[in-house]
């Protein structure tokens, strides 16, 4: 029980201190202009890290022609993304682009993304948010188009790192009404089929929110060619999904399927600019950490003692 309660306490514990160090960060730090922030070395490597993901999804045929979008939060306050009519086989850091959350460009040569509303929804309703992309993988994509939902429970991996898939109704692209049709899923689902559209998911880094991407498209195609063999796929059984459940929620991911209303992601992440390193000024995780398992047993010691002194 002790063990399942710190499961429970820590993640919370370690978002709130998490949140609070990041405003203490945004306060002293990002004092600088954006044009400062944007040409920073920090938000440099994270240019680079949209670049290589950008080369990923061309190469894996998820995108065509200019099509696709990445981005992701360098702060509170701004965005970096990719820019409009350029093939992501063809990206260098200098075309990134630098947006607020009303979506107004502050610094780039090329225009942002027509699609940013997209992603500046989901940033501003899930903050845990640190990257988004969209694009638009073969099979995921024509599940999207005949309107049909994956079934579910088949594959661990999909079951731990995405889970059920969500379909949203069809708009028209690059509109705020096409943005905000994710509103009501994306807080419990990080990975979403769009209707007639693709796919879009989020997570705490670029590289981690095109692993999702890989994860939905090789599920979709795998399913199809297994229904292809046998047409009533074996579903892992419910006990053992309970297993799985339970692992994706120590790594802090979302799912509708907890059984209580605890679906936002507590992630173990410190840093507001994330890459290989957190940005000067935050606390070291190590030192988060300790801080946490610290409250969090003062935290499990003080619920007992409680739950005893009702008895």
């Amino acid at each position: 029980m002790d063990t399942f309660m710190l499961d429970v306490i820590s993640p919370i514990l370690r978002r709130a201190v998490t949140e609070c160090a990041a405003c203490f960060f945004e306060d002293d730090h990002i004092s600088a202009t954006p044009a400062e922030l944007f040409h920073s070395a920090v938000v440099h490597a994270l240019k680079e890290e949209i670049v290589r993901t950008g080369k990923k999804l061309w190469d894996r045929e998820y995108v065509d022609g200019n099509g696709g979008n990445i981005s992701a939060r360098i702060s509170p306050r701004w965005i970096i993304c990719t820019p409009t009519m350029l093939s992501k086989a063809d990206l260098t850091p200098d075309d990134i682009a630098l947006v607020d959350l009303e979506s107004a460009q502050v610094c780039g040569e090329r225009p942002r993304t027509s699609e940013i509303l997209l992603h500046l929804e989901i940033y501003k309703v899930v903050p845990q948010a640190r990257s988004v992309i969209h694009c638009h993988p073969p099979y995921a994509t024509a599940h999207a188009i005949a309107g049909m939902i994956p079934q579910s429970n088949l594959l661990p991996e999909q079951e731990v790192f995405v889970g059920p898939v969500p379909l949203t109704p069809y708009e028209t692209p690059g509109t705020i009404e096409f943005a905000r049709t994710v509103l009501p899923v994306v807080k419990r689902h990080n990975t979403i089929l769009l209707q007639n559209h693709g796919v879009v998911s989020w997570a705490d880094t670029i590289t981690h929110a095109e692993w999702l991407i890989e994860v939905i498209e090789t599920y979709c195609k795998t399913i199809v060619i297994a229904g292809q063999l046998r047409p009533k796929l074996k579903e892992i059984p419910p006990e053992k999904i309970s297993d799985l459940l339970a692992i994706k929620r120590r790594l802090g991911l979302p799912d509708a399927r907890y059984p209580d209303d605890s679906h936002e992601v507590h992630s173990s992440d410190n840093s507001l600019v994330f890459g290989s390193e957190p940005l000067a000024g935050m606390p070291e995780q190590q030192e988060i950490d300790r801080l946490v398992d610290s409250l969090a047993q003062q935290v499990l010691e003080f619920v007992k003692g409680a739950h005893a002194n009702r008895r």
